[in-house]
């Protein structure tokens, strides 16, 4: 039992989810000491399993610095070798970024923002002559992009969850909101009393009036596994796709963005679609081994979702982490620990008062 305030609970803290938003929030709230309890359902589908897990400081056709990179890449680091130590596992891939000039008037434009030393910080190379990527299709040349690479978000997951079994603070179950029983101090769920609820559910939470309300942008993201000829070197190619290598003779690739069915199932057109593009980059042959699907929990002004619900206050949510959830997850679960606990403000950009409008409206 936890005592708060003359009351007592079993748990101090349900946590709904383990993505890798549900994880980075357990581990934090289980560092201060917190008692948690972690439910998830391995037999949902999950965008955190299909994600490639890449981190990559420079995105977007104009060469953006990532939202918060100075700050969100040095946490996300620490806090995956942190868990490399504690699991005794490698989940960390650090890799360049190759990014091949489309022409000239982009090789210009981007040599002239490598001037910004916001950007320049993360330029590895200005040229391709160090690179002999001879099976990218790269006429005009390109940057190379440090500070980057992938996170295996499976093995993460797995053996966080692993872990969490060993504590006896994880439980496998479907979980429905309804079961939630409110007394006039704690919220009970399966017998249990906890003094908060964080909902961690993906685009899962549209299923559940909580905060159903606030507003989610699903985007279907597809992705393709695929064999090439023992060629493939270390560094992550991103030109409108990413091509990730997993050995020298295998890669992921993708993403597809698409709006219209918003299901898990893989298509023909995400299919063809990233073959096409693929074909574009690579000027060797290929062949599909695997084709995966998944519904990222975006965001119409793509920051993530994470605060109190305006009325139930032992209701929270951490969500709406997007594409960029390997980096975003562990900095903005370690900001939402410190405000649950000690009362640190969440920043404005993040935190749901800004939508608190939508539930009263």
């Amino acid at each position: 039992m936890t005592n708060r305030g003359g009351i007592s609970v079993d748990y101090d803290y349900l946590i709904v989810g383990q993505g890798i938003g549900g994880t980075a929030l357990a581990w934090h709230l289980h560092r201060l000491g917190k008692k948690i309890r972690v439910v998830g359902d391995s037999s949902l589908p999950s965008s955190s399993r299909v994600a490639a897990g890449i981190f990559n400081p420079l995105t977007g056709k104009k060469l953006v610095k990532t939202w918060l990179a100075d700050q969100l890449f040095p946490y996300a680091s620490e806090f995956y070798a942190s868990l490399e130590n504690k699991l005794n596992i490698k989940l960390v891939y650090p890799l360049p970024v190759y990014r091949p000039y489309r022409s000239i008037e982009e090789q210009n434009t981007y040599l002239a923002q490598t001037a910004n030393p916001g950007i320049a910080q993360y330029i590895t190379s200005q040229t391709d002559d160090l690179l002999p990527l001879d099976y990218i299709s790269n006429p005009y040349g390109g940057l190379k992009v440090g500070q980057s690479g992938w996170v295996d978000l499976p093995l993460l997951l797995d053996q966080s969850k692993i872990y969490f079994e060993k504590e006896g603070i994880y439980t496998e179950e479907r979980f429905a909101a309804e079961d939630l029983i409110f007394t006039s101090d704690t919220v009970e769920w399966n017998g249990k009393t906890f003094n908060k609820v964080i909902l961690c559910q993906g685009v899962m939470a549209l299923e559940n009036s909580f905060f159903n309300w606030l507003p989610f942008s699903p985007v279907k993201g597809e992705i393709l596994d695929i064999a090439v000829e023992n060629i493939l070197k270390p560094y992550i190619v991103n030109q409108g796709i990413f091509i990730l290598p997993l050995s020298k003779d295998s890669a992921r690739v993708g993403a597809t963005y698409s709006w219209d069915p918003l299901d898990w199932e893989t298509t023909d057109a995400a299919k063809n679609e990233l073959a096409d593009k693929i074909r574009s980059l690579l000027n060797v042959p290929f062949t599909v081994t695997k084709q995966n699907a998944g519904l990222r929990p975006s965001v119409k002004d793509r920051r993530p979702l994470i605060g109190i619900h305006p009325e139930e206050n032992r209701v929270g949510i951490f969500n709406g982490l997007g594409t960029k959830g390997v980096t975003l997850a562990p900095f903005f679960a370690n900001e939402f620990a410190q405000h649950l606990e000690h009362g640190k403000e969440l920043n404005p950009l993040v935190n749901i008062k800004r939508y608190f409008s939508l539930y009263f409206h």
